[in-house]
This record gives structure tokens, sequence and C-alpha cells, in this order.
């Protein structure tokens, strides 16, 4: 039986390198693998892309890997949120990258991935500065810019459980970006706050089925609760 429940947070991530790009589950503070991305910036990997919805808040998450200076560029939707400042300093001090990207283009150039799609046409941005190099089409009397797909090297991600060979379910809003993500990165570890035998999630439930996660990670405080 394919078991891809790894025994703690520090041996999933320990072979992500330093150049890396990185996809980063959550959506306001729902879903976010936080345990995952501690583990990451104690790794140590430098000069990493990541993908995700923000630039993280105060001194977690993301943020504490801005901190740290361990990200060489940022695409997000929101690089400032409240509470944050760490993109801040750096973008003002000049070292860091940022690749802006609308929301809703953000989640479909991810799923575009996954589906193995090069890239798709949206009306989001034409006539902006989003737009500025990009190849714009007019369609039907509408403006379209192309925008291509977005792969990862590696994703980490949150779910609420996992069976042993990787099937996911989600809590309500934090299943967000996750999904996706799943599907567009060569390498996806996940942190759950539960694992399960094979069998007894009910497959109607599934959302990320276990071919796309490569890790599964029970969250260290759940680990302590089960020994």
């Amino acid at each position: 039986m394919i078991n891809k429940q790894w025994d703690s947070l520090k041996s999933a991530v320990a072979d992500i390198r330093d150049g890396d790009v990185v996809m980063i589950g959550g959506f306001g503070s729902s879903g976010i693998p936080l345990q995952l991305i501690e583990a990451l910036r104690q790794h140590g990997a430098r000069e990493l892309t990541i993908i995700s919805n923000n630039a993280g808040v105060r001194e977690e998450g993301i943020a504490a890997l801005l901190r740290d200076r361990l990200v060489r560029k940022m695409v997000c939707s929101f690089p400032r949120s409240a509470g944050s400042v760490w993109f801040e300093r750096l973008y003002e001090e000049g070292a860091i990258e940022l690749e802006l990207v609308p929301q809703g283009t953000l989640g479909e150039r991810i799923r575009a991935a996954g589906a193995g799609l090069g890239g798709f046409y949206t009306p989001t941005g034409y006539g902006t500065q989003l737009a500025e190099g990009k190849e714009t089409r007019v369609i039907d009397g509408k403006g379209y810019v192309l925008e291509f797909a977005m792969p990862a090297d590696v994703a980490l991600i949150r779910a609420d459980k996992a069976d042993l060979w990787g099937n996911l379910t989600y809590n309500t809003a934090g299943r967000n970006f996750n999904p996706l993500m799943a599907m567009a990165a060569r390498t996806t570890i996940v942190e759950v706050a539960s694992v399960v035998g094979v069998g007894e999630l009910d497959p109607e439930h599934i959302v990320t089925p276990g071919i796309f996660v490569n890790r599964v990670v029970l969250q260290e405080d759940r680990q302590h609760a089960a020994a």
C-alpha cells in the first residue's frame, strides 16, 4: 500500500532547494499551512519565489519568510494586508520583486497549470498597467489579455483530513486556493489536522484526490496528542 504520511514537518520540506518556486495556500486566516511554513523557514532555503494570495501578516507565516530574507520574489494579489510590515520594508529597500496578479487571474493561472493548459485570455487588466508587455487580443469587440499558466516546484497546503493515500477533505473556507495548488505543483506537501485509514473518508467528500498529493504531515500539536 502507498503510504504518503511523513514522520515530521522537518523531513517533509527538507529537499526544498534554493531558488524553488513555492505555492502556499490560504485566504485571509483560513487554510494556511502555518506549521509547514515554519518548517520551511527553519530549513532555510533561500531565493524562493512564493506564490500566494497575500504576503503574510505580522511575524507569522509568509511574513516570517520575508523577515528572514528567504524570498526573492512574491507573486500575489494582496502584498499589503492589515498588520503586514515585512513586505513593505523589503520592497522599499528594493530587496524583493513583486508580480501583482488579480485574484481571479491568480486562481485561473494556477488552475491552468494543473489542467495542463498553456494559458488563457482574460478581460481582467486589459487597458491597464497590468497588461503592459503582454499579448492582447480583441474578441467579439472585447479586449483580452493573454495570461500564462503558473506551475510550481512545490505546493505547501493545508487540509482538514487525509487518508494514507493522500486523499483530502477541507474545512469550509479552508478549501480556498489549496486544491488548485495541489494540482499545479511538482511536489505537493499537505499539513492536516488528522489522518485516517484508507476507505474512512466518504468518497463524495474528497476534494483533492491523492494522485495530486506527495506527502502528508500531521500537525505537531496533533502528533503530541496522539502520542
